[in-house]
């Protein structure tokens, strides 16, 4: 096979996972970065000490801080950026020649939501949360629809699945769907995609791809929760975290079926229970992680509620996007009356109304 060139605007964990990935496939990664530390460590040394530490990448993914030059003229682009950072990346690419012309095979990484503020620069300037908000979030690839040359309305390719960053920087095995309303686009993809280590699938629900990858985060974070709790608990054990793990996955396939998503397999699949599962209950899990640290370190007390959380959500260390995506799928419930009691749980526990412990209880023994 013809060796293909690849620009990932993104190096964090998973950006640089699928890059060392798609290295190992024979290609030519080369991964924006905004920091020149980063580009140094992965051209330098072959490894992204601050992201993904302690595991060596191919001679063949190199690293730049010129976004231009990485978005441009690639077999496949794949845009990795946190979804708090995505519309400012993407905006600064839509001059790139072959993205202006419509040439580019654009894939996206990111997961979550975009809030209506970040595409019209306006919202709240006071750190008050608002869910009333007149216009609703929305999901990626809607909003990056709306941001790139016409050409790339139901073409673009979505990718997910359970994946974390790390066993596919190791080789592991592990399974993806690429979506997209176009379907030549998810096989094209799905067929590059399938380098050693790597079972990819198709899908052209998009929606529900999408609304499975962001919410798993959101949920996650409720079981780190639960989890730290249950280490200290006479009530909670395994059998309460299945019983999250499957709420959960109901609230997911509400908002999925509300939002447009069109197959109920969707939610049964590798995109829906399987990559819940592995954001649930992996070491590597960062919404995990910081769920256990709400109940364990009181990593809450450093903020005065949920927008403040995410205006400095860089001073945790590491990045628990179900935080984020929490204050959006709230927004998004309420606007469409829907009933998420875990995901509107978790946005009053970090909004500082209510404390995690008191929503455990109610969640799981009152019901």
């Amino acid at each position: 096979m013809k060796t293909k060139t690849v620009g990932i605007i993104g190096s964090g964990a998973w950006g640089t996972g699928l890059a060392q990935a798609l290295a190992r496939g024979g290609n030519e990664v080369q991964l924006y970065t905004h920091s020149a530390d980063v580009a140094e460590t992965i051209n330098r040394e072959h490894e992204n000490t601050k992201y993904l530490k302690g595991f060596p990448l191919s001679e063949k993914v190199t690293a730049s801080c010129d976004i231009a030059e990485v978005a441009d003229d690639k077999d496949f682009l794949f845009l990795a950026s946190p979804s708090i950072y995505l519309v400012q990346n993407v905006k600064h690419i839509l001059n790139v020649p072959s993205i202006a012309r419509g040439r580019a095979n654009i894939g996206i990484l990111t997961k979550g939501f975009i809030p209506p503020e970040s595409l019209c620069s306006c919202g709240n300037t006071d750190g008050t949360s608002d869910k009333n908000t007149e216009a609703e979030p929305k999901l990626i690839v809607e909003t990056l629809e709306s941001l790139l040359p016409e050409h790339f309305k139901h073409n673009l390719v979505y990718v997910a699945g359970p994946s974390h960053a790390e066993e596919v920087a190791l080789g592991k095995l592990t399974g993806l769907i690429t979506a997209s309303e176009n379907p030549q686009n998810a096989i094209m993809f799905r067929d590059f995609l399938r380098v050693p280590g790597l079972m990819v699938y198709s899908s052209f629900d998009v929606i529900g791809v999408q609304v499975c990858a962001a919410v798993k985060n959101v949920i996650a974070i409720v079981y780190g929760m639960l989890d730290a709790v249950a280490e200290d608990s006479e009530i909670f054990g395994d059998n309460a975290e299945s019983l999250l793990l499957a709420a959960g996955l109901n609230e997911i396939q509400t908002l999925g079926f509300a939002m447009g998503a069109t197959h109920a397999e969707t939610f049964t699949s590798i995109s829906g229970v399987g990559d819940l599962d592995v954001t649930c209950k992996s070491k590597y899990g960062r919404n995990r992680r910081f769920g256990h640290d709400i109940i364990k370190t009181d990593i809450l007390s450093k903020f005065k509620n949920l927008d403040d959380l995410i205006a400095n959500i860089s001073s945790i260390g590491y990045l628990p996007e179900g935080a984020v995506a929490c204050k959006y799928v709230a927004q998004i419930a309420e606007k469409r009356h829907l009933r998420l009691k875990i995901c509107n749980g978790l946005y009053k526990i970090l909004d500082r109304e209510i404390e995690p412990e008191d929503f455990l209880t109610d969640l799981l023994i009152r019901g």
